[in-house]
């Protein structure tokens, strides 16, 4: 399945070649050239890596960038017409996975796009050696060892893993979980959270991957 990748960039003709570039080497790509439409469709529409101008009608990357690392950690490479405001995004720590400057060479951002998703291909191997998952026996192993999950434990965990470092409400939990619209409480996902931490701590208390997100609910990350 080919992977896939969003250009926000308002420079059409840019967009355009990058566009045809990376679909020469086997992505599929969408375009938006107008940032206030990027984080409803970021929201929408899952990609692997986004390629992100800093300065864009509508809404700036920064504000962008900012608003989607609240729900997702895809990878991010931010272009810039400015050398020095790429040392400035650095100085800011902001945490993106590469700066490009423009004018740039479609073919380097191409080679840059591949070894950014090889890593975190990398990264994802790596994941799975911590947790392994299997939504058909729902069986949930941790380094090896399986875990015993409750149902809606379990489907819990099961729709974190679908949808990692994207963070949800309890309400949102809440209607994963129970889809027979039963009455239950913001304690009762919390009281789903500290069984899952539990369990999976008791066979590696390193493991961490149920994070709370102040005010806002939880998130699946390691």
């Amino acid at each position: 399945m080919s992977q896939r990748i969003l250009i926000v960039e308002d420079e059409e003709s840019l967009a355009q070649v990058l566009s045809e570039y990376l679909s020469l080497s086997g992505f599929v790509t969408d375009v938006i050239n107008d940032g206030s439409q990027a984080i409803e469709w970021l929201k929408n529409n899952p990609i692997d890596l986004l390629i992100l101008d800093l300065m864009l009608p509508g809404t700036n990357g920064l504000d962008i960038y900012r608003e989607l690392r609240t729900f997702s950690d895809v990878p991010v490479v931010m272009a810039t017409a400015r050398v020095d405001e790429i040392d400035r995004l650095i100085g800011l720590e902001l945490g993106a996975d590469d700066y490009i400057c423009k004018p740039y060479s479609p073919r380097e951002v191409v080679v840059r796009v591949k070894n950014i998703l090889r890593r975190a291909s990398d990264d994802t191997k790596a994941f799975e050696q911590i947790l392994s998952i299997n939504e058909s026996t729902m069986q949930v192993l941790v380094k090896g060892q399986e875990v015993s999950l409750t149902r809606a434990e379990f489907r819990l965990l099961a729709h974190f893993h679908q949808h990692k470092d994207q963070v949800f409400s309890r309400e949102q939990l809440m209607s994963q979980i129970y889809s027979d619209n039963r009455v239950v409480t913001d304690r009762t996902i919390d009281s789903h959270i500290k069984n899952l931490r539990r369990k999976i701590q008791n066979i590696d208390a390193e493991v961490d991957c149920i994070q709370s997100i102040y005010g806002v609910g939880y998130k699946f990350a390691l």
